[in-house]
């Protein structure tokens, strides 16, 4: 099916190409400092997720939906052969088109995401958007200000200062969420569940996890190698969730590893 979404993104270095999906609330600016230290070797797609960054904004936000949209971009640049980066939710946008269409990719990179459904429970995420979704951003004289009443709702600083990304100003000097709460609170059980299967993507693929971070966990890994027979599982110690922000240099190192290793 084609997707009528077509997605925005920023283009990096030359080579062989290597598109980045970032994660829910985040945005192809996320992905900046990991993109730079690829360019020498890669052509890096950081690509903006439907309903996320600068990309168009739909009612519908499923794997299969989403996968789509990433199959287009590929055939609409021509891309061949391009390696998949997805953290979170764009670790399942990843699985899900290595699984629907293996023949497109030639390796997959699967941060702190696994192909299982997730409870509610094990997220703080809605507690994320509720604190979005609260603010009246309208109003705010400040990001200082908007920082300050996401306290209440989002404890963890790191955590406000990713959300708060996503803050931008209007031309009157306003401020809006440049993502589409709506649609993201209305399909978010969808977002929670596994990709749908396809056929068993057999090229190398890598799962990177925090260590703090409990979205990959030891009886996941046998539905990983199901799906994935060829993964291999790499910890990062002393990082959480957003792994490549908490430890950058840890983070590059096992990615320049994998990306850089030899097809066989």
């Amino acid at each position: 099916m084609m997707s009528d979404i077509t997605l925005a993104f920023e283009r990096t270095g030359s080579g062989p190409p290597l598109i980045i999906l970032h994660g829910l609330f985040g945005s192809s600016t996320n992905w900046g400092s990991i993109a730079q230290c690829l360019t020498k070797s890669y052509s890096v797609d950081r690509v903006d997720l439907r309903n996320h960054g600068v990309s168009p904004w739909h009612d519908t936000m499923d794997y299969v939906d989403m996968a789509d949209d990433v199959k287009q971009f590929i055939e609409q640049h021509q891309l061949e052969n391009p390696i998949l980066l997805g953290h979170s939710m764009g670790g399942k946008v990843a699985m899900q088109l290595a699984l629907s269409h293996p023949e497109l990719l030639t390796r997959l990179m699967v941060v702190d995401i696994a192909p299982v459904a997730y409870p509610p429970a094990t997220d703080g995420q809605m507690d994320v958007l509720a604190g979005m979704e609260a603010m009246e951003v309208e109003a705010l004289s400040s990001r200082k200000e908007a920082e300050q009443r996401l306290v209440a709702t989002i404890e963890d600083e790191a955590t406000r200062k990713f959300v708060l990304t996503n803050l931008i100003r209007n031309e009157d000097g306003g401020y809006r969420w440049r993502l589409n709460l709506a649609s993201i609170r209305d399909n978010y059980d969808r977002l929670r569940e596994k990709p749908l299967l396809g056929e068993a993507f057999t090229k190398p693929t890598l799962f990177v996890k925090g260590a703090l971070s409990n979205y990959i966990q030891a009886q996941n890994e046998e539905e990983i190698l199901d799906l994935f027979p060829r993964a291999s599982v790499k910890t990062i110690m002393q990082a959480g969730h957003w792994l490549h922000a908490e430890r950058p240099q840890a983070f590059q190192k096992i990615a320049t590893d994998f990306l850089l290793q030899d097809e066989n």
